[in-house]
């Protein structure tokens, strides 16, 4: 894991096309924005958690109604 250290205004690149930007700094908590293609997905630390526990329950449902079709 690459760790940096940027002020108010700096900027990180990611390739060529994703800029990461500081924009503010209060306390303990960093805003920061993102410029990056429409293509690229974006999501927090937390909610891409939960997206994969989403996505492992409903697996785990369709196999389960999978199993209970082919029981018959």
């Amino acid at each position: 894991m690459l760790v940096l250290s940027r002020k108010k205004g700096e900027s990180i690149w990611l390739g060529d096309d994703i800029e990461i930007t500081i924009t503010e700094v209060k306390g303990e908590q960093v805003r920061i924005a993102i410029n990056a293609p429409k293509n690229i997905s974006i999501l927090r630390g937390e909610l891409r958690k939960e997206v994969s526990e989403s996505n492992t329950e409903a697996i785990n449902v369709n196999n389960f109604i999978e199993f209970l079709k082919s029981d018959k």
